[in-house]
């Protein structure tokens, strides 16, 4: 699946294409709307991210001439949280509108539900859904955002369950306090990084036989945490 990402902001689009290419996604990406315009008229794209504010051709307007051409799910990217910009966003032909700064699992999570909306990501018969993960006795479900162990319901905060997506989604990868951070609590997060260990206590303590020798949510010392394989 094709992803176009629209923002002045380089360092953030260099993030999310980061992120979405480990998805699997292949990303492209550009930084003023009349170039967005012109790559979404070449067609090809599963998705856009746009976003509002940009110098020239902003993504208000960019998105209207997209939409004059095609009907690809577009989500508008925004540092205003005002309801009106909101349906100013709605109403150029955006599908989904999410303010910065933002998780990025958040994102993950709008992509996904966008283009199976557009019917672009179903299961095949016999194939688990995408929005389920499934892993040592661990059973998320993205869409409802709740959580299971060995199919008991677990509680787990918002945080918290980000946290556990992430790591289920990577067994293996090791991921440092401050790229925990920027994944889970937004690239601009200012709070002190030991919140990290604090959460990933809490998650062992609920999803882990003994929390206090964890199996699956694994220490590596000196670097940061990673999901046994």
């Amino acid at each position: 699946m094709k992803i176009l990402v629209v923002d002045d902001e380089k360092l953030l689009v260099k993030g999310i294409k980061f992120n979405l290419e480990n998805e699997g996604y292949t990303v492209e990406a550009c930084y003023d709307g009349a170039t967005a315009v012109q790559m979404a008229a070449q067609g090809g794209y599963d998705l856009i991210i746009l976003d509002l504010m940009m110098p020239g051709l902003d993504g208000m307007e960019a998105c209207q001439r997209i939409r004059q051409t095609s009907t690809v799910p577009i989500i508008m990217l925004t540092a205003r949280s005002e309801d009106a910009d909101k349906l100013m966003g709605f109403e150029s032909g955006a599908d989904d509108y999410i303010t910065k700064p933002f998780n990025i699992l958040e994102l993950k999570a709008r992509i996904r539900a966008l283009l199976r909306r557009a019917g672009i990501t179903a299961a095949q018969p016999g194939q688990t859904p995408q929005h389920i993960i499934e892993y040592a006795g661990i059973t998320l479900d993205t869409e409802k955002r709740t959580a299971k162990k060995n199919g008991a319901p677990v509680d787990l905060t918002a945080r918290e369950f980000d946290l556990a997506e992430l790591f289920l989604r990577s067994p293996g990868r090791v991921f440092s306090r401050d790229s925990l951070l920027d994944l889970v609590w937004g690239y601009d997060y200012q709070g002190d990084a030991r919140t990290v260990d604090v959460h990933i206590r809490r998650l062992r303590e609920k999803l882990e036989d003994d929390p206090a020798s964890p199996k699956l949510m694994l220490t590596k010392w000196g670097v940061g945490y990673y999901l046994a394989e």
